[in-house]
């Protein structure tokens, strides 16, 4: 069940809110499926930082006892999965730095594709670096920046560095939300009403309070109102006198990430303005148009092919059914057998329903395809329980190349349809039939109309210059 691509990270931040902390615990709880190897929040009054951070899921870092001492009214946190820099608690983010401008604590979702390159001339001039982590480039950036306000610092330093990011910062006692010039990370807006709390301390006199999240289910999840997006090549900054918005770099081709809506995001979000769970229905309401199979019943590699399934089902007229139950409570570690039990690993996490596979001719609907090896085992488990036939489809088009902004990829010589022709990957799985979405189909159901999507994983078409990255390893974030 590892042969995905790998969440990349969640980020939360909130102005206005006596239980500022306690929010962005929440935010963080609700995209926990964006990083599960370390958490951290970051709160403040506005005159003094509190802050927590750990390895492991948010319920595993923080307590209660530990969200009382993060006291204040603003805060920023993020959820991780290291990809550019080492797994260990120093990359952990939220970053803080203290310099000339102030204390500054930033968190980052993306991957800055000229890192290397600005830290080695950064360490030239006498920077001293803490971390592996790209994301402190941006805080070595902004103290080096011979802008005094500090917004123009920040702005000076964002048209330097390249590639993804979606970043929350928290300044004293204001707070910014960017996003990168072609938007490939989400970062969306939401708005609640600001109780009064006078043990919090000096507040902001606005009437509600501002939060923003990688995600909009995070907003679900404290009852916030969503109102939109922070566009690309946008500094949004919350201060005492509201929410002003304001360009730092020029108008640039969008390129979200269509990973976003095929994969990674939870269903119930909205993305780039687009439902995600409304997406992937259609991925597989055309998948079902180009790609039909002669079969009794469709079934769904849970969870991430469920919504594809639905609308492959709807489409076909094939029953859907979830004879494949996910365990999910499997956690980091288990105690295996002695006795070498073949797949081992894909049956810990997934059990085929007998009684529904039995005879059948089995329509497999998933997400994706990687390596292929965990495909390869769940097809096996289906035969041996008893189906006759198995047809795997695809609701995306064969992935060929790794990913350079903020998604773990594996290297390209690792991605089996960038060596491998379709019918081979279908000996490869032992299917019956293997059928990927077409691009045009992607494009379609995701509504992509004026081509304002990132696909370089399935076309190899990068849209930014890679600089002096090694292709046969993604830095990613």
């Amino acid at each position: 069940m590892e042969d995905k691509f790998h969440d990349e990270c969640g980020i939360f931040g909130v102005y206005g809110h006596p239980e500022a902390a306690k929010l962005a615990y929440l935010g963080l709880y609700a995209q926990q499926h964006r990083g599960q190897e370390s958490a951290g929040i970051v709160a403040s009054n506005g005159k003094k930082i509190y802050p927590h951070k750990g390895m492991g899921q948010v319920a595993e870092v923080f307590t209660e006892s530990t969200l009382k001492k993060l006291r204040g009214w603003l805060a920023i946190g993020h959820t991780r999965y290291s990809t550019a820099g080492d797994t260990v608690l120093l990359n952990a983010q939220p970053l803080t730095a203290s310099f000339n401008k102030g204390l500054v604590s930033l968190a980052h979702n993306g991957n800055l594709t000229n890192a290397r390159q600005l830290r080695k001339r950064l360490e030239e001039k006498g920077s001293i670096f803490q971390t592996t982590s790209d994301t402190e480039v941006v805080l070595h950036l902004i103290a080096r920046s011979g802008k005094k306000d500090f917004q123009e610092a920040l702005a000076d330093s964002l048209l330097q560095v390249e590639g993804a990011y979606s970043l929350v910062v928290l300044h004293q006692d204001q707070l910014y939300a960017v996003r990168d010039p072609h938007g490939f990370r989400p970062l969306v807006i939401g708005m609640l009403p600001r109780p009064a709390s006078p043990a919090a301390g000096p507040e902001p006199s606005t009437d509600n309070a501002f939060v923003f999240a990688s995600e909009t289910c995070a907003f679900d999840l404290i009852g916030a109102q969503y109102i939109g997006e922070v566009h690309p090549g946008e500094i949004v900054r919350v201060d005492a006198n509201g929410l002003r918005v304001s360009r730092f770099a020029p108008e640039t081709p969008h390129a979200f990430c269509i990973f976003e809506h095929v994969y990674f995001s939870r269903p119930d979000s909205v993305i780039f303005g687009r439902s995600v769970h409304h997406s992937r229905e259609n991925l597989g309401r055309r998948l079902a148009r180009e790609a039909p199979a002669d079969a009794d019943l469709v079934v769904p590699v849970p969870d991430s092919g469920v919504a594809a399934a639905i609308g492959y089902s709807a489409e076909s007229g094939l029953p859907f059914k979830f004879a494949l139950i996910r365990n999910h409570y499997v956690g980091r570690t288990f105690i295996e057998p002695e006795q070498n039990i073949r797949d081992f690993g894909v049956k810990l996490k997934l059990n085929p329903v007998r009684s529904l596979l039995e005879g059948q001719r089995v329509v497999l609907v998933d997400d994706s395809i990687v390596r292929g090896t965990t495909s390869r085992k769940i097809v096996r488990i289906i035969r041996e329980a008893g189906a006759r036939e198995v047809h795997v489809r695809i609701s995306c088009p064969p992935t060929i190349g790794p990913c350079y902004y903020g998604i773990d990829t594996p290297t390209q010589k690792e991605l089996i349809a960038a060596t491998h022709s379709v019918d081979e990957i279908r000996r490869y799985l032992g299917a019956d039939s293997l059928a990927y979405l077409s691009l045009e189909g992607l494009k379609e159901a995701v509504g992509d109309t004026r081509g304002e999507f990132c696909m370089a994983c399935y076309t190899g078409n990068y849209p930014t210059k890679l600089v002096n990255i090694q292709v046969e390893t993604a830095n990613r974030r």
